[in-house]
């Protein structure tokens, strides 16, 4: 098999119906709109022989065997969570090199034994049941933690009794983006969606979500409804608790941007203890003074009025984020007159803006995140992309900052307000995860645990440079490669973009990353405008009518590896997923010269119908929507990569990738874009799709299926940019 026999791949006929739409007076085909039936024979026959002809063509290339086998050998190494402490106990995840899921291990102590706590790889015998959220109570007495079933975002919740190991009776289902909040040792907060309907549960739009409090030791049937606005369907809403258990609070948003905060003082809220069995006659409950329109009500198992929320914050134009409480007041982190963002002080009160105490000023770099611990806030700060952490008081006097190992991303800071220390891990490109332990009086830092991964990173550099983009924005990107590349321009290069949702793209390690590396590789992460590298107004600067400007940051970064001479045309491979899928899309459409190898995965293809599926609808505040406004229209329809797709063109060498349980991204955006891929493809570059079966979005993927995921990429990234391989 050559580069140029791909001539020869003869892709299933894919049927074409006789279906448009009409937006603002534009007629627009969407004749693969059959594929959108995930439980239709024809879709799941047109998926096994799309499938059939993508391992056909993998199965051709030589070096794709050596590719998995030094994958499994690289990933075979023992890897670790930072421990956190419940009652006398310490937990942390490991995984011993190659098992598909990570176990929850416990020990006495930091020089115990450990001892296996939670096996998930038990829960299912291909590994494809998931660990979601894991959340104990105060006293480590129980644990409540969900599993997802093959990579979906549906989950179902247990409680475990952490003395003896025993599973409760209960089952909490029909879970979707919710944490569990414990009130006390008795009961927890958590949100759900309404039973939802077998046939169309990876598909149906989701709406209603709803807040519930759960009593450990009792049916599902019996808990609580604590909040529930049915005049707005398509919000989330999610309760935390203060670590006092005095406030109960629901950030509600109307999507993945903007958002509101409500509250109630369970100190003073006596209708879910124990002894009440009827609520006779409690308050209705609704959005207080400052609320607005018919007030959302919150109501008992027995149908009457249970909780009275107010609102500190109205919605929906900035991001608010509660941290904690100071007795009666509310420390939140907020963008409110702060594009960086800062942490006032809210007297719930008297929560009128004016009345707000700056605790933290905003800074020139962006407020990533505000924990707390040891009754001290940490506030981690990005640099351009890279953490910067800060200790301070509750009244906001700075204490030190931390120092860290280098450039690269610290997680994990905080605890309870009686620890004395934490653990953080730090890593980066070419610098694999690392537990610290610090203390929290003294800020010292010592090492805890390195990882023993088989890699030199002495042997590898990074750089980061600035691109100037179309408008003159500048762009960082990092480049990380083997010290000693010669700037020949003859480099094979994978970048990496996201570019959305006010996600920031921040070094981290990658065995997978390393492979392409150790094979002669440049692995290039752009932060792409849209994301949260810079705050408020560089996430704004790429979303709705601004999205464009992220296509135009990728596109220039690739133009600036050429012009520099780290790579050529003929070498570059373009790589993204979810979010990042819809970038590599609508860069291979708006410039298919610039790239070799396209690799989109789960991603947004399909712009003027992403909001009629699961939680799509969520995403028009970032994209808009193309059914409610001309003008949102006009600008989706630009750039959206199914409908950019023209015949004639000759296209990069492609691999869709998606999967049949993903519920998040459905695997109709990727069916469609890649039945038009192979309709318009004009050269003998491949235009494959590989669905994976059992798996989803990508959260809990297990380890078997992420090592031949990345063995098939790599395979075809390294084939089609005339790469060999090179035994280690």
């Amino acid at each position: 098999m050559t580069a140029r026999s791909e001539a020869q791949i003869k892709y299933p006929i894919t049927q074409k119906t006789e279906q448009h739409d009409d937006y603002f007076g534009t007629r627009v085909s969407d004749p693969y709109r059959w594929l959108e039936d995930d439980n239709s024979a024809a879709t799941k026959q047109w998926v096994k022989e799309q499938n059939a002809v993508t391992e056909n063509y993998l199965s051709k290339i030589p070096f794709r065997n050596s590719i998995k086998q030094r994958l499994e050998g690289l990933w075979n190494y023992a890897k670790y969570s930072s421990p956190f402490k419940k009652g006398k106990y310490y937990y942390f995840f490991k995984n011993n090199g190659l098992q598909n899921q990570s176990v929850l291990y416990r020990q006495e102590g930091l020089t115990g034994t450990p001892e296996v706590f939670l096996d998930p790889n038990t829960l299912s015998a291909d590994g494809t049941a998931a660990l979601g959220n894991v959340s104990f109570t105060k006293s480590g007495k129980y644990m409540a933690y969900t599993v997802a079933q093959s990579g979906s975002d549906w989950q179902v919740g247990y409680i475990m009794n952490t003395e003896t190991k025993q599973l409760l009776k209960e089952k909490i289902e029909y879970i979707k983006f919710s944490s569990f909040a414990w009130r006390d040792e008795n009961g927890f907060f958590y949100s759900r969606y309404p039973k939802p309907d077998e046939k169309s549960i990876l598909s149906k739009k989701n709406e209603y979500q709803k807040v519930y409090f759960h009593r450990v030791g009792t049916p599902q049937s019996s808990d609580i409804l604590v909040f529930e606005d049915n005049e707005h369907p398509l919000r989330y809403f999610g309760a935390g608790v203060t670590e006092d258990r005095r406030y109960l609070y629901i950030q509600v948003s109307e999507g993945t941007s903007g958002g509101e905060i409500l509250y109630t003082d369970l100190w003073e809220a006596k209708v879910l203890d124990r002894k009440v069995e009827r609520i006779a006659s409690a308050p209705a409950a609704g959005y207080g003074a400052s609320g607005y329109g018919a007030a959302p009500k919150a109501k008992s198992a027995h149908g009457k009025a249970a909780l009275k929320f107010a609102t500190l914050i109205k919605g929906f134009d900035t991001e608010p984020e509660i941290i904690d409480n100071v007795d009666t007041k509310l420390l939140v982190k907020t963008n409110d007159g702060a594009p960086n963002y800062k942490v006032v002080l809210i007297d719930p009160a008297n929560p009128a803006k004016e009345n707000w105490k700056t605790v933290i000023a905003e800074k020139p770099e962006v407020l990533e995140s505000v924990s707390t611990g040891g009754g001290y806030l940490f506030a981690s700060y990005l640099k351009d992309a890279s953490t910067k952490v800060y200790q301070y008081t509750f009244g906001g006097k700075q204490v030190r900052e931390i120092a860290l190992p280098g450039i690269g991303t610290a997680s994990g800071f905080g605890g309870e307000i009686s620890d004395k220390d934490f653990f953080y891990t730090f890593t980066s490109f070419n610098y694999p995860p690392t537990i610290f332990r610090y203390e929290i009086s003294s800020g010292k830092s010592e090492l805890f645990r390195k990882s023993e991964v088989k890699f030199t990173p002495e042997d590898y550099e990074t750089k980061q440079v600035f691109v100037t983009s179309k408008d003159g924005a500048k762009v960082p990107v990092f480049l990380t490669y083997k010290i000693g590349l010669q700037l020949n321009g003859e480099n094979p290069v994978l970048i990496y973009g996201y570019g959305g949702f006010n996600v920031a793209m921040t070094p981290g390690f990658s065995i997978s990353n390393v492979f392409f590396m150790e094979q002669g590789g440049i692995y290039a992460m752009v932060c792409l405008r849209g994301g949260n590298e810079y705050g408020e107004e560089w996430h704004k600067a790429g979303m709705l009518l601004n999205k464009q400007n992220v296509f135009n940051d990728m596109i220039a970064s690739a133009e600036w590896l050429i012009e520099n001479k780290y790579t050529s045309k003929e070498k570059i491979a373009v790589r993204g997923g979810s979010n990042g899928g819809l970038l590599v899309g609508a860069v291979m459409t708006q410039r298919p010269d610039l790239f070799k190898v396209a690799i989109p995965q789960v991603g947004v293809m399909d712009m003027l119908r992403f909001h009629k599926f699961t939680v799509g609808w969520g995403w028009a505040v970032e994209y808009g929507n193309a059914e409610k406004s001309a003008e949102d229209f006009k600008n989706l329809y630009s750039y959206s990569p199914l409908h950019n797709l023209k015949k004639g063109t000759c296209y990069p060498a492609t691999m869709v990738t998606t999967a049949d349980h993903d519920d998040r991204v459905v695997p109709a955006h990727s069916f469609k874009f890649a039945a038009t891929l192979q309709e318009t493809q004009s050269c003998d570059n491949p235009a494959l799709i590989r669905i994976e079966s059992k798996a989803g979005h990508g959260a809990g993927k297990p380890t078997t299926k992420l090592i031949e995921e990345a063995a098939d990429i790599w395979s075809f990234v390294m084939f089609n940019l005339g790469m060999t391989y090179k035994e280690q």
